[in-house]
């Protein structure tokens, strides 16, 4: 993990509950560069080897029992040789949600490459089976591909609180643009009669193809990250998400190809166009979120090219 000359303040509050959950005086060291979604600080234990610690503002009253949802998918699927490092501690202040973890000495890459595409597909297939908490990514993105269940106020029990608000988010895009509204409207008539999927078995990571996820030691992966919306459902999902990445680059047409045809065998077409479909969605929705528009016309650019692509596939 890259570090920083100067770490993030951290909150006495917090470094007072990360010592008493795991028993050990915490001194700051310094800030990690990656963590999409929460700065990472590397730390030292006191008597002990140094970890690292992700601090996020408490988001719902779920917040926690999330947390230590994803830090029992850690335990399961390290048991089973999953690359991630070991969790040593969860825990909440009244403000901020934190999560401890051995600390790995390797760099997050700044791309993925054919190679590391590659060894994360052989990781992805550690996950077939493993499903151990009843976090469904799947109905969830069959919901968002298809429109059912339309978003309205309050909660899908079946839902987090953030796949609820992300819900509602999404039901808004076509009023984006006429460009946005096109591309949503081929997608939900690509999977207009596809049916709700069964129960799928396999551990789902989420946020696999985020490359500052991949921490590697001479080109070889030795751990993936930021496995806080872990799940269970299909594991096409974080295949369909390493593919959309490599739209980005032509020398990645190549691994694309093995992509798509892992991914048909998984789910077969109308699963694909389900995932693909949720997928371009969440693409389309995180720019728009932030207001960064020059970036919506290239999403809209990739997602019919993606749709293209899987169209023809279906006859091959």
């Amino acid at each position: 993990m890259n570090e920083s000359t100067h770490p993030e303040e951290l909150s006495t509050e917090i470094l007072d509950d990360v010592a008493g959950v795991v028993g050990a005086e915490v001194t700051l060291l310094s800030r990690l560069s990656g963590g999409v979604n929460g700065g990472a600080t590397r730390v030292q234990l006191a008597g002990r080897a140094n970890a690292v610690l992700k601090a996020v503002p408490l988001a719902h009253p779920d917040h926690l029992d999330e947390t230590l949802r994803a830090q029992r998918v850690v335990e399961h699927m390290r048991r089973r040789g999953y690359p991630t490092p070991a969790w040593l501690g969860v825990g909440a202040t009244a403000t901020h949600v934190w999560h401890l973890m051995d600390f790995v000495d390797a760099a997050p890459v700044p791309e993925l490459t054919p190679s590391l595409i590659e060894q994360l597909m052989e990781i992805i297939e550690l996950q077939a089976g493993q499903a151990s908490e009843p976090y469904d990514h799947w109905s969830y993105a069959w919901r968002v591909a298809t429109g059912q269940d339309p978003a309205v106020a309050g909660r899908d029990l079946n839902e987090t609180p953030e796949q609820s608000h992300l819900r509602q988010s999404l039901a808004r895009l076509p009023d984006y643009s006429s460009v946005v509204s096109a591309l949503v409207e081929r997608l939900r008539l690509v999977c207009a009669d596809v049916p709700p999927p069964r129960e799928a078995p396999d551990m789902v990571h989420a946020d696999l193809a985020t490359p500052s996820n991949v921490l590697v030691r001479d080109g070889a992966v030795v751990a993936v990250v930021d496995i806080g919306n872990a799940g269970s459902g299909t594991r096409a999902t974080d295949l369909i998400a390493l593919l959309w990445y490599t739209f980005q680059d032509p020398l990645l047409d190549g691994v694309r190809r093995r992509l798509w045809t892992r991914i048909l065998d998984l789910v077969g077409w109308e699963g694909a166009a389900v995932l693909v479909a949720a997928h371009v969605l969440h693409m389309l929705e995180i720019p728009i979120r932030h207001g960064r528009h020059d970036v919506v016309p290239g999403v809209v650019a990739r997602g019919h090219r993606a749709l293209d692509e899987l169209n023809a596939l279906r006859w091959a």
